[in-house]
């Protein structure tokens, strides 16, 4: 045994956060050592996955379904869970101070608290039926609410507003969607792919109002009834959901010794300002990303590969986090969507695109290329599957667009016998460039 895996041994590892970046920590720290590891959240009292979280309110899943692991797992693993909340961390002393005023030491601390949903300045929040979705107490919450609601008014165009937009009209409830941009998802999706979405939306009944913001939320003895728009116009509701984005959570460390920007600053392995301090998953900002990377991504596909990242480095292999080239996946209602590499709303100059719809308007396929050496720089995809590893290949590789469009059929990833659309898209091809 070599002096590292005997201090290893005796290694204190607490982590703050069951989300999936924490518990990627956990797993892989147990993996690689025998040192003691806590997990503490006062969430949940075991790790879910949070992107199910709407399918347990359509009715899909359960809670116990939504959870990877049996609850036995923790104990025969020896992973000690914590349901508590954390109010500060004495990064001197190497010491937590939870909410009943009990403490733990650490000797590595993994702070992996996630986001939080943001707030929405304007008159009415406070009310009751003023929410939005993201921790398990919201999806109770949004629950008990339903039970007789007359419309929901969901306010923010981005993935928890459409999930949430989904949600109620599985329930049969009316839904008002406000979204101040001209069409929904508009600063990520190019416009062909974003007017898709605006008319999925609107087929399926919602009632989409694009370019008004919510400028007060009306109540009655505490409670929601009805919201104001910049037009004026006036719409009954007892339930808002506040969806325009989130941010790290990290408040109750904001006036510690830790460097902070929007989210916890760590350097390329994950380190903060103090030493045998790490922080990963959405309340991590890198200082330096990688070319093409946000300094916050709060994915759960990052949040897991810094879990794994850090993981090794404190159990001895000192690794760097470089998360590769950026993909990403959502579903719209029916309408399921890829994106592999740079694809921007607006095209950028020196950059080519090749876009195919299908005449039914719920399938898309996006190729952005350069115009300099025609490298394929990104796919964007809405209705067909793609191989994430094929995409990351060609990317990676410069392959040209001449290339990806002849062995386009490689990438499919779309079941047996669905119907196959790549002689289409050679044929675009070759009318658009004169190939």
């Amino acid at each position: 045994m070599s002096i590292f895996e005997f201090i290893l041994l005796f290694m204190n590892v607490v982590i703050i956060g069951n989300g999936i970046s924490g518990i990627t920590a956990a797993r892989h720290i147990r993996k690689l050592s025998n040192a003691s590891i806590t997990v503490i959240s006062e969430e949940a009292d075991y790790f879910f996955s949070r992107t199910a979280l709407m399918y347990i309110y359509m009715g899909h899943m359960r809670l116990q379904d939504t959870q990877p692991y049996e609850n036995w797992f923790w104990e025969k693993n020896k992973i000690s869970l914590l349901k508590k909340r954390v109010e500060s961390v004495d990064f001197t002393t190497k010491k937590i101070i939870l909410q009943d005023h009990s403490n733990i030491n650490y000797d590595k601390l993994i702070i992996a608290t996630g986001s939080k949903s943001n707030n929405y300045n304007c008159k009415g929040t406070e009310l009751e039926g003023v929410r939005s979705l993201y921790h398990l107490q919201d999806l109770t919450y949004i629950d008990k609410i339903s039970a007789g609601l007359n419309r929901a008014v969901i306010v923010g165009g981005g993935l928890i507003g459409v999930e949430l937009a989904e949600m109620f009209h599985s329930r049969n409830i009316p839904v008002t969607f406000l979204v101040r941009e001209t069409s929904f998802w508009g600063k990520v999706l190019p416009p062909e792919e974003a007017n898709m979405i605006d008319r999925h939306l609107f087929e399926h009944h919602i009632d989409l109002k694009l370019k008004p913001e919510l400028t007060e939320i009306i109540g009655e003895a505490g409670k929601v009834v009805a919201i104001k728009a910049s037009t004026d116009e006036e719409i009954s509701c007892g339930f808002v959901g506040i969806t325009i984005g989130v941010s790290p959570n990290i408040d109750f460390l904001k006036f510690s010794a830790l460097k902070t920007n929007k989210g916890i600053l760590v350097n390329e392995f994950l380190e903060t300002n103090i030493e045998d301090v790490y922080a990963i998953g959405d309340c991590a900002e890198l200082e330096n990303p990688d070319q093409d990377r946000k300094s916050i991504e709060a994915i759960w596909y990052t949040g897991r590969m810094m879990g794994e990242v850090v993981a090794q480095s404190i159990c001895g292999t000192k690794t760097a986090y470089h998360p590769g080239i950026w993909f990403n996946s959502a579903k719209f209602f029916d309408i399921e969507y890829q994106v592999y590499g740079k694809i921007d709303p607006i095209l950028p100059e020196g950059i080519e695109t090749i876009y195919w719809e299908h005449k039914e308007g719920k399938k898309s396929i996006r190729i952005n290329f350069s115009s300099v050496d025609k490298a394929v720089i990104g796919f964007n995809l809405m209705g067909i599957r793609f191989r994430h590893n094929i995409c990351e290949q060609w990317i990676k590789e410069r392959k040209t667009i001449d290339y990806v469009v002849k062995h386009l059929q490689e990438a499919n990833f779309d079941p047996e016998f669905f119907k196959r659309y790549e002689t289409e898209i050679q044929k675009l091809y070759l009318e658009k460039f004169n190939q």
